[in-house]
């Protein structure tokens, strides 16, 4: 895995490497891939920078002075936005990547963000989500994970964030928003929802129910943890949608076995299932499917017709964080 430290233009960027089978050494340039006011931490369960181990290559003296800057010395832009890491660090940066090309006017500047990513965190979060299919996984007893653990830290990674400069904080991932409320506890700044984000951005659309004189129906299409959770369907409900969940025989018949067959790495079959779950909801007069699910979301091919009936919580998201940081610079 790569991971690349930013913080000011004229400090350069510390370039990590870190591999069980290849080393390499830390190589200070000038940011190019990234906006110079932007800063991506990879952190271990205390929050401070990783020791070196196993062919991690920042130095001593180069992690030593990252983690003795000032509090507010990485970034004090008033629309500095701060993201914690989910399930997959893969998605976090596709998450990553759209709020920087979406942000930016001119192909270079864009929104200055923190981002936070800690393995044991992401490690956590998967083994919740995975717990909540036993059957899937076939073990015979499954790795016990202790919600509040993971609860402090999330905790963690926000305080940590609001010290690095954070006016916003982000949480690009569906598990992690089960425990929204406890996380926001003492927050010093404001914690985007990602069911509020997809609400108020259907409501925006205006869209007509297909059946008259009935609420506009939203499908919601997600993993058994989130559907369990319910914060997507409470967020819709509250802001006067109807919320349709695929039903029992549908999750035993084609989500579950379409989760199942993305772990055998059986992709068309994985595929052709979800699809059949998909179109399962719409022929209930649903107007739209929220996939609140990053694997089924990244099944799916661009061009596939049926994702022109999808909308996605985590584009909701980058837009609103987009538009609430457009809003502190006006």
């Amino acid at each position: 895995m790569y991971l690349q430290i930013f913080n000011n233009p004229s400090h350069g960027l510390a370039h990590l490497c870190y591999s069980s089978r290849v080393s390499c050494r830390v190589r200070l340039s000038r940011v190019l891939a990234m906006p110079p006011s932007s800063v991506l931490l990879h952190m271990d369960e205390s929050n401070d920078l990783p020791k070196p181990k196993k062919g991690f290559c920042l130095s001593e003296d180069s992690r030593n002075s990252l983690n003795s800057l000032p509090a507010d010395s990485l970034l004090r832009q008033a629309n500095t936005v701060g993201i914690i890491g989910g399930v997959s660090t893969d998605s976090t940066l596709k998450f990553v990547k759209k709020l920087v090309d979406w942000s930016s006017n001119d192909g270079k500047s864009s929104l200055p963000f923190v981002l936070c990513s800690d393995p044991a965190l992401n490690k956590e979060l998967l083994l919740y989500e995975e717990n909540s299919y036993p059957s899937l996984y076939h073990r015979e007893e499954s790795t016990p994970v202790d919600p509040k653990l993971i609860v402090e830290n999330l905790r963690n990674k926000r305080r940590y964030l609001e010290r690095c400069g954070a006016k916003l904080i982000l949480m690009p991932c569906h598990i992690a928003h089960i425990w929204y409320e406890e996380v926001c506890e003492g927050s010093l700044v404001p914690l985007l929802h990602m069911g509020e984000c997809i609400a108020k951005e259907l409501q925006e659309a205006k869209m007509k129910p297909l059946e008259a004189g009935n609420p506009l129906r939203v499908g919601v299409m997600a993993t058994s943890a989130t559907l369990s959770a319910g914060f997507y369907q409470e967020k819709l409900q509250s802001n006067g949608f109807e919320a349709v969940l695929p039903d029992k025989a549908t999750m035993e018949h084609t989500v579950i076995p379409s989760i199942e067959a993305m772990k055998r790495k059986d992709m068309e079959g994985a595929r052709n299932l979800l699809r059949i779950a998909l179109q399962v909801l719409l022929v209930q007069a649903v107007n739209v499917v929220m996939l609140g699910s990053d694997e089924m979301r990244d099944l799916l091919p661009g061009d596939d017709p049926l994702l022109k009936k999808c909308v996605d919580p985590m584009d909701a998201l980058a837009r609103s964080a987009i538009k609430w940081a457009e809003n502190r610079c006006s």
